[in-house]
């Protein structure tokens, strides 16, 4: 399977975000990718106006996504995104979304709010209450997590013991000290210690660190981008994956049940 990591600065305005987003599918395609991760939260940003999620936030029957649901008619690339839409409690849900031939195929809201390093999404976000469904791509297995669930290793252990290769994380990765170790640490840790790929996609920009990068079962980081926009492909092996899982059966080997979703 051929992935594709676009990574870009996310703008203020909904329609340069889509104009965006079209590009990278678009070139993407034509390199032949099965899979375009995106980052978390690209229908709009502005790091003056943390409300702008509300504000901007639309349904997934929105002119947004409804334009890339249009390119995407036609031809077998999937496309995995994160963005806000209205919630009924007056906030909003920050929902990935997998896109392909013309449909959204699966809906993953996002469990884990970044309540932390003095940032409060939860207080324009509502978070999800189920385990994201898996994705299929090029005969692979896909585990959908977004941004801060990376540091909950349960979340991604459930979707590998439900049967996912390779877990992909859009994210909106804030700059700060240490913030880049530990990402770097947090996303080689998931792949490792699942014996799987991880294909981890962040925003660029003022405010978030990019760094996007792709870690295959043992650890090796694959593909890797800078903090500036990018488009980067890498591949995912098969028999890289049955190798890792047969020389560290760290699956077969575990002791404990993981907990259930409070």
């Amino acid at each position: 399977m051929k992935v594709a990591l676009g990574q870009f600065a996310v703008s203020r305005e909904w329609e340069a975000n889509v104009e965006t987003c079209l590009s990278l599918m678009a070139k993407s395609l034509q390199a032949g990718a099965d899979l375009l991760v995106l980052p978390e939260g690209i229908l709009a940003r502005d790091i003056t106006d943390p409300d702008l999620v509300l504000k901007a936030a639309q349904p997934l029957d929105g002119p947004f996504v409804s334009q890339l649901v249009a390119a995407s008619k036609g031809n077998q690339l999937t496309t995995m995104m994160s963005v806000h839409t209205p919630a009924p409690d007056g906030r909003a849900w920050n929902v990935l979304i997998s896109i392909r031939n013309g449909e959204i195929i699966s809906e993953y809201r996002k469990l884990h709010l970044y309540d932390a390093f003095a940032n409060k999404e939860s207080k324009n976000v509502t978070p999800g209450t189920e385990v994201p469904p898996l994705v299929e791509v090029a005969g692979f297995k896909i585990g959908l997590m977004t941004c801060y669930d990376v540091r909950f290793p349960e979340l991604a252990r459930r979707l590998v013991l439900d049967g996912a290769d390779v877990l992909v994380l859009p994210a909106a990765w804030v700059k700060g000290p240490l913030k880049e170790m530990h990402w770097e640490v947090l996303v080689t840790a998931r792949a490792l210690e699942n014996t799987s790929y991880i294909v981890a996609v962040g925003e660029c920009g003022e405010r978030n660190i990019g760094n996007s990068m792709v870690v295959d079962p043992l650890g090796v980081a694959i593909a890797r981008a800078a903090e500036a926009p990018a488009l980067v492909f890498a591949d995912i092996d098969r028999d890289r994956l049955v190798h890792a899982r047969k020389v560290l059966p760290v699956l077969e080997n575990r002791c404990f049940d993981i907990p259930q979703l409070r």
